[in-house]
């Protein structure tokens, strides 16, 4: 009965042993191959529709959604004390082949140069903004391959690559002021890491959360 009940523990103890030692391992093999991070999110490049001249707004033809290419005409001023050979400054363009994110033209408003009708981006040229700790950056090279999540698609794995590495962490951007008072907490920085996004067919859509694993090995 004793021998039993010693089988018994040492097989349980063996077992935890055995269990600790893969979760070490896991974590191990895990911070040697790969820098992970779940702050991180699907970014692009917002292109603004803005007019040429002022005036009022007197057609828009998009909507949220709406694929434009470039050159489409968007928007159309008034012409009032126009010059007919200044006629084409009323005709408000597309810059780019893309999507509609954003419309914010409403006819009968005045518009004016650097007021924005719409915002456009290219689905084609979306990536990814991943902050990574400052203590993990030295890790990072550009070119190495990344795996990617979308919560957006659940467990749906994506891939990439490491695109660029950022100048500067990210509160060096802030509008907080750093704290003048006599107390200081030291606070790991992150430093944004843009990884770009290898074929995709779906449609991703921007400012959705995503978790990388970059292959430092």
């Amino acid at each position: 009965m004793k021998n039993n009940r010693k089988a018994l523990i040492i097989g349980i103890l063996i077992v935890i042993v055995a269990a600790l030692g893969g979760i070490v391992f896991y974590y191990l093999y895990q911070n040697t191959h790969y820098v992970s991070t779940d702050d991180a999110r699907v970014s692009a490049d917002l292109v603004n529709v803005t007019p040429q001249i002022s005036g009022k707004l007197l057609e828009l033809n998009i909507e949220d959604g709406d694929k434009v290419i470039k050159d489409q005409i968007l928007a159309r001023q008034e012409t009032t004390n126009l010059p007919d050979t200044n006629i084409d400054q009323s005709l408000i363009r597309s810059p780019i082949d893309g999507i509609v994110i954003k419309k914010q033209g409403t006819i009968g408003e005045i518009w004016s140069p650097g007021q924005t009708i719409a915002t456009l981006i290219d689905p084609n040229k979306l990536y990814i903004t991943a902050d990574i700790e400052e203590t993990k950056l030295g890790k990072i090279r550009v070119g190495q391959a990344v795996d990617i999540t979308i919560d957006q698609f659940g467990s749906q794995k994506f891939t990439g690559k490491v695109k660029s590495v950022g100048e500067a962490t990210n509160s060096t951007f802030s509008l907080i002021q750093s704290s003048t008072s006599g107390t200081f907490t030291k606070v790991v920085q992150r430093v944004p890491v843009k990884i770009q996004l290898n074929k995709f067919n779906n449609k991703i859509l921007p400012g959705t959360n995503a978790v990388v694993k970059i292959h430092i090995k």
